[in-house]
């Protein structure tokens, strides 16, 4: 890649995200996250939202996070690091167990809840988390209380509805809207909405290239190292 006055996002996406991609932390309590190193991007959604899919299909990759269609089963904060070397990542990926319904206990869910909080709270180098929302059926309730959860944490969150390709293609623009304007009621929301398609891949490249323009908004040595 070559410097221009104008960088191209989703150029950049596409080789940033066909670089080394490895797991290298999990952690079930405030006190064993990895130490604060690269830029963090963190993944939240309702549980079997699609978000290991997302992921996968982010990275270009088929088992990068585990899929299951039992919810609950990313029961800890998952780490990934990203870049062409090992030592020196570019950008640290962060999978959250999903909210809402989980066949585990009580008690499970409210270790989860509240390691989430913390997570959000404390993290210094946690930059964005995109909140993944099922097209399909839109904010339901669930979602709302993680918004305003992200809201009081004053942490930038962006929305990305999934399914995509299963969303009639003359409701792809209202469902659109209707978040739009559901997100003006959270303050710490991004206005821009993505929907896009783990399966079909319809939209990962716009989720590619807002990461990019995000690290080049909050980490410019970090962004001259992806355009060098």
């Amino acid at each position: 890649m070559t410097e221009t006055d104008s960088p191209d996002f989703a150029d950049i996406g596409r080789w940033l995200f066909a670089q080394n991609c490895e797991f290298v932390w999990a952690a079930d309590k405030i006190d064993g996250l990895p130490p604060m190193g690269p830029l963090e991007i963190a993944f939240a959604g309702r549980s079997n939202v699609g978000k290991s899919s997302l992921l996968n299909a982010l990275t270009t990759r088929k088992t990068l996070a585990r899929t299951s269609h039992t919810p609950g089963r990313t029961q800890q904060l998952n780490f990934f690091d990203l870049g062409p070397d090992a030592g020196a990542p570019l950008l640290r990926l962060v999978d959250m167990p999903g909210y809402g319904y989980a066949a585990v206990s009580k008690e499970k869910i409210a270790n989860w809840t509240r390691l989430m909080k913390e997570f959000l709270r404390g993290r210094a180098t946690l930059s964005r988390v995109f909140v993944l929302i099922d097209g399909r059926h839109g904010i339901k309730d669930v979602d709302r209380e993680m918004l305003t959860s992200l809201d009081q944490a004053a942490l930038s969150y962006q929305v990305v509805l999934t399914k995509r390709d299963e969303v009639k293609k003359s409701l792809v623009e209202k469902t659109l809207e209707d978040a739009r304007a559901a997100l003006r009621k959270h303050p710490a929301a991004h206005p821009d909405v993505l929907f896009l398609s783990s399966h079909s891949g319809e939209g990962v490249s716009d989720l590619r290239a807002a990461i990019v323009e995000l690290v080049s908004q909050r980490d410019s040595a970090t962004f001259a190292r992806l355009r060098a």
